[in-house]
C-alpha cells in the first residue's frame, strides 16, 4: 500500500518541525519518483536473450538553473545559499594555495599515493600518544584544506605537507579534484584518527590535533545538503560528484562521526556543547534524507542506490559502469546504521524490515554454496545488471568488457552477517 506524505512523515517526529517539513516534502518526491522510475524502466525493455539492455544517464550537477526549479521558495533560497557557500570555499581553498606560490617558483612534488589505512583506527589508546601516532596525526593537519576537508587515497605515514604543495594528489601528480572529499573514507578517517591522538595527549600537546578535528567536524556540517544529503566533493566538483553518495559507505562515514560527536563521549569529550548539538541535528537530518530516498517500487520499499539525486532524491548513476539502480552493498551499510539508532522511529523501523526482506528476496547461490548478491538490480525486474565504461548495461556480467569485468566487485557477499543476525 502506497503511503500518503503525511503517514510518511510521521515517523520523524524526533526531528524539528523545519527537518520534519523538508522531510515530508521529501516523502512527496519519492512518491511521485515511483512512478517515473517505472515509467523510466518501461523504456528499457529486456528481451529474453538480450544482452545490452540499454545505456546509463550521467548525474546532474548542482547549478542555479537547477535551483531555479525548486517550487518552494523557502528551500530555493536555501540551496541558492549552499550553492554560494561552496563556491566561495572552493574560490578560498584555490587562493590559498596560490598565495603560498611565489611567481617563477617550482611547486613541491605532490605527495604519495596511499590508503585510509596508512591511519589505523583499532590500536591500543596508549599507542596513539608514540611518535609515529602523532606523525600520521601532524601529516593530517598539515594536509587538511581551508574548507576543513582532506582528499582521498592519501599517505598519512609520510612528511607533511610543504609550504606550496597540492593538497591533493592523483596517481602521484598535483590535481584539483576531490579536494574535500568523504570518498573512500577520506576525512571521516582523519577525524576519527586525530580524535583517537588528542584523547592520548589531553594537555597543550593536544591542542593543534583538537582544533584541526573540530574545524573537520564543521567541514561536515557545512557540506551537507539543505535536505540532509552529502555529495561527494565539498566544495562542490560538478558531475556525479554532486549527487548524495551512499558509494562506498560514504554518507553513513559521515553520519556516524557526526553521532559520536554529538555525544561527547570517549574521544570526542572535546567537542563544545554547541557543536554537539549541531551534530545531532545534521545525523538527524542525514537519517531523514537516508528514509525519503529508499526506493519505492510498485508501493513496497525496496533499497538504496549507490546516488541518489542531490534535490530529488532519485536514483542516479554515478561513473559510467555504475547505473541508476539498487546496491546490495551500500544498502547494507544503510541498515546496519538504522539498526544502531538509539531510538528507532517507526519509519526506521519500516524501512530496516523491507530493506531485509529485499535483501532475502534478492540473493544468488554462489559457486560453491552459500549466498551472494550482486552488486546492481534493476529497478524494473529486480535482476542483476552491469555497466561498462561506455555507459552500455547488460545482464550478464561475461558481456562486459575484459577490463570491467574483472575491475569491479560485480558480487558481494557482505549482506550474509546481517541476514544472518535477523
Amino acid at each position: 500500500m502506497r503511503r500518503s506524505p503525511a503517514s510518511a512523515a510521521k515517523g520523524l517526529r524526533f526531528l524539528p518541525e523545519e527537518l520534519a517539513r523538508e522531510a515530508a516534502a521529501a516523502a512527496i518526491l519519492r512518491i511521485v519518483l515511483t512512478a517515473a522510475l517505472a515509467g523510466a524502466a518501461a523504456s528499457l525493455p529486456l528481451p529474453a536473450e538480450a544482452a545490452l539492455i540499454g545505456y546509463m544517464t550521467p548525474a546532474e550537477p548542482l547549478t542555479e538553473a537547477r535551483i531555479a526549479t525548486v517550487p518552494d521558495l523557502v528551500r530555493r533560497l536555501s540551496w541558492q545559499a549552499y550553492l554560494t557557500r561552496s563556491q566561495a570555499a572552493m574560490a578560498a581553498d584555490k587562493a590559498a594555495l596560490s598565495a603560498e606560490r611565489k611567481p617563477g617558483e617550482t611547486a613541491p612534488p605532490a605527495s604519495s599515493p596511499g590508503s585510509v589505512n596508512s591511519m589505523p583506527l583499532k590500536r591500543s589508546a596508549g599507542w596513539y600518544a608514540t611518535a609515529q601516532a602523532r606523525r600520521i596525526a601532524d601529516n593530517i593537519v598539515s594536509f587538511q584544506t581551508p574548507a576543513g576537508g582532506w582528499g582521498k587515497n592519501a599517505d598519512r605515514s609520510g612528511q607533511p605537507r610543504r609550504r606550496g604543495q597540492a593538497y591533493v594528489a592523483a596517481e602521484g601528480k598535483e590535481s584539483w579534484a576531490f579536494v574535500g572529499t568523504i570518498d573512500n573514507g577520506a576525512t571521516t578517517t582523519e577525524l576519527q584518527f586525530l580524535a583517537r591522538v588528542q584523547a592520548s595527549l589531553p594537555g597543550e600537546e593536544g591542542i593543534a590535533y583538537r582544533a584541526s578535528a573540530l574545524k573537520g567536524i564543521r567541514y561536515l556540517l557545512d557540506a551537507q545538503y539543505p535536505n540532509g544529503g552529502w555529495p561527494q566533493v565539498y566544495p562542490l566538483q560538478g558531475g556525479y560528484h554532486d549527487a548524495i553518495t551512499f558509494n562506498d559507505d560514504a554518507m553513513v562515514a559521515a553520519i556516524e562521526v557526526l553521532r559520536r560527536a554529538a555525544d561527547r563521549d570517549a574521544d570526542y569529550a572535546f567537542v563544545p556543547p554547541a557543536l554537539a548539538l549541531e551534530a545531532q541535528a545534521s545525523a538527524e537530518r542525514g537519517i531523514a534524507a537516508i528514509l525519503a530516498s529508499q526506493v519505492t517500487v510498485d508501493g513496497t520499499l525496496t533499497a538504496w542506490c549507490q546516488q541518489h539525486d542531490a534535490i530529488t532524491l532519485a536514483p542516479v548513476g554515478a561513473r559510467n559502469f555504475e547505473p541508476a539502480a539498487l546496491a546490495s552493498a551500500e544498502s547494507v551499510g544503510i541498515l546496519q546504521l538504522l539498526k544502531r539508532l538509539p531510538k528507532q522511529a517507526p519509519q526506521a523501523a519500516a524501512a530496516v524490515s523491507a530493506g531485509i526482506a529485499w535483501l532475502r528476496s534478492t540473493a544468488l547461490p554462489a559457486p560453491g554454496g552459500g549466498r551472494q548478491w550482486a552488486r546492481f538490480y534493476g529497478m524494473a525486474t529486480m535482476k542483476p545488471i552491469f555497466g561498462d565504461r561506455d555507459r552500455s548495461i547488460h545482464d550478464k556480467v561475461g558481456d562486459l568488457s575484459p577490463e570491467r569485468r574483472s575491475g569491479y566487485a560485480w558480487y558481494v557477499t557482505n549482506p550474509t552477517k546481517l541476514l544472518d543476525e535477523n
